[in-house]
C-alpha cells in the first residue's frame, strides 16, 4: 500500500534544504561529516517510502553503508579494495563503482543505490530523495577525495552517455 503523502512534499523541501546545509557546511570545512549527518534523515525517509521488494533492499543497504561511512571516517579505518581485488572499478546491477579506499567506495555505492532507487521506483518522493542522496553522496567523495571525485565524475557522464544512446 503507499505510503501516506499529505505532508510528502513539504518533508522532502526541508530534506532537500537540509543537505544543501549539509553540503555547504562540509565543501567549507573540507569534512565529509556534516554532509552526512545532514543526509541520515533523507536516507531514514527513504527506507519508510519504499515499497517494492528491490527498492526496499536498496534502500536498506543504504542505510547500512552511510552507518558503516561514519564508523570508517571517525574510527580512522582504511582499506585499499582496489589494491585488495585488483580491479578499478566494480560492476553493481550494471553500473561500475570506482574502487579504492573504503571511505570512498561507500559513498560510491550510495550513487549507485541511489540510481537503483531512482530508476526502480514509480514514486515521487522516492525520487526526488534518490536524487538528494546521489548529489550528496557525490559531495561526500569530494570532501574525501577530490581526485577520485572526478574520476567517479567521469565515469557518471559515461554512464549517462550510454544509456541516452
Amino acid at each position: 500500500m503507499a505510503k501516506p503523502y499529505k505532508h510528502a512534499t513539504l518533508i522532502c523541501l526541508i530534506l532537500s534544504i537540509l543537505a544543501v546545509i549539509g553540503i555547504v557546511i562540509g565543501v567549507m570545512v573540507e569534512n565529509p561529516l556534516p554532509v552526512i549527518f545532514l543526509l541520515f534523515p533523507t536516507v531514514i525517509y527513504e527506507v519508510y517510502r519504499t515499497e517494492g521488494a528491490s527498492t526496499k533492499w536498496a534502500s536498506w543497504v543504504l542505510l547500512i553503508v552511510l552507518i558503516a561511512e561514519v564508523v570508517f571516517i571517525i574510527s580512522g579505518i582504511g582499506f585499499d579494495i582496489a589494491g585488495y581485488l585488483g580491479e578499478e572499478t566494480l560492476n553493481v546491477s550494471g553500473y561500475d563503482v570506482p574502487l579504492g579506499d573504503i571511505k570512498v567506495v561507500a559513498p560510491a555505492l550510495m550513487a549507485v543505490l541511489s540510481v537503483i532507487l531512482f530508476m526502480g521506483t514509480r514514486g515521487v518522493y522516492t525520487k526526488w530523495l534518490a536524487v538528494i542522496i546521489f548529489i550528496t553522496a557525490f559531495v561526500i567523495v569530494y570532501t574525501l577525495d577530490p581526485t577520485i571525485y572526478n574520476r567517479m565524475l567521469g565515469i557518471a557522464v559515461e554512464e549517462a552517455v550510454y544509456e541516452i544512446q
